[in-house]
């Protein structure tokens, strides 16, 4: 197989406290072309404390700028070494923003656009006035009606139609991958009932909503347990509002969030969109359902009515009414709880850095 120069841009690298599932699928593909013997250069922003280059997990990370200057840089940093080095593909990884890298890639590169999830609705979570408004009705479309035509690499079904819609041409659907093995059984459970929000900790994951529909969860099962997961910025809103019975872990090592994952009953995730969901498979293999709004990516993760379960977006009601039908019900907690198990062993990284080269090489 003929050995690839990749340049990848990216608004953040996994090593960056901010990182998210973007950033994970970025880590997990790059590091996997790497092995297979590919040159994998990762240009991304900068944080506190970070170096301007290193090498993490074989591929080259070069960092410049901050959350909005990164593609300036970006742009810069292609063309200083556009002459000195040949990049046979430049995958534009694109969260909410763009690299434009079609614009100003014009050496006979491959450009291939990376695109989770559209934005929509986030604008008016993680941005004031009136950007929030210029960006949902304007930006975004004018931004990602520039790649077309441009080859272009998604991980849902739900943002395939979403960019579809906008006039995308060729568009794959890659399925996402679990970092870890699956477990071959039931694990031993709490003796609690526990339910878990799993995520960054931002306005746009809605963990509030999570928080409420516990204090309803807990009229109806008093000594039940939330377990919360994660950082960000609105956690301190969120200690202010939980009530008894809710523990914030912050974040933890990856097997210790495992272990404490495994004894959880039900995965509450209120988010407002996701590209896919990759928390909701993760808690999957470790046999723990999900009860989720119904939007776009999480209708794709959670295999209804099998896995967990889909209810009406912003119902705080129903969302806590579907959970505690599953705390009380443990045959059909068993149930969804062994689908979810089962249906979480499909996926694989391994797989997705194979299918997500081979679209690269065949064009489609």
């Amino acid at each position: 197989m003929k050995r690839l120069k990749i340049l990848w841009f990216n608004w953040r690298c996994w090593l960056n406290p901010a990182m998210g599932g973007a950033e994970v699928f970025t880590r997990e593909v790059a590091k996997r072309w790497a092995a297979s013997g590919h040159d994998v250069t990762l240009f991304t922003s900068e944080f506190p404390g970070c170096a301007k280059e290193a090498f993490a997990d074989g591929v080259k990370i070069v960092r410049a700028g901050g959350r909005f200057s990164v593609y300036r840089q970006a742009k810069k940093f292609y063309l200083n070494c556009v002459k000195s080095e040949k990049f046979d593909v430049v995958i534009d990884e694109i969260n909410t923003m763009p690299f434009f890298a079609p614009k100003f890639v014009k050496n006979g590169e491959k450009v291939v656009a990376l695109i989770h999830q559209l934005a929509r609705e986030f604008w008016f979570y993680e941005m004031p006035f009136p950007i929030s408004y210029l960006g949902y009705y304007y930006l975004e479309n004018k931004w990602l009606k520039q790649y077309v035509n441009v080859q272009t690499v998604t991980v849902s079904e739900s943002t395939r139609k979403d960019l579809a819609h906008i006039g995308f041409q060729n568009i794959s659907v890659l399925p996402e991958g679990i970092n870890f093995s699956p477990l071959n059984n039931l694990p031993e459970k709490n003796v609690k009932p526990v339910v878990v929000f799993a995520g960054r900790l931002k306005r746009a994951k809605r963990p509030d909503h999570a928080i409420r529909a516990f204090k309803i969860i807990k009229e109806k099962i008093p000594d039940a347990e939330m377990w919360i997961f994660g950082e960000g910025p609105f956690k301190n809103d969120l200690e202010r509002i939980s009530g008894s019975g809710v523990t914030f872990f912050g974040n933890v090592s990856d097997q210790e969030r495992r272990d404490l994952l495994s004894r959880c009953w039900v995965l509450m995730v209120p988010g407002l969109r996701e590209g896919w969901g990759l928390n909701v498979v993760e808690a999957n293999a470790l046999s723990v359902p999900a009860v989720a709004y119904d939007v776009p990516g999480l209708c794709d993760s959670v295999r209804n009515g099998e896995t967990g379960f889909l209810v009406e977006q912003g119902c705080i009601e129903e969302l806590a009414a579907k959970t505690i039908n599953l705390l009380l019900d443990r045959s059909l907690r068993l149930s969804l709880s062994t689908n979810a198990l089962f249906y979480s062993k499909q996926f694989c990284w391994d797989k997705t850095a194979d299918k997500f080269m081979k679209r690269i090489l065949d064009g489609q």
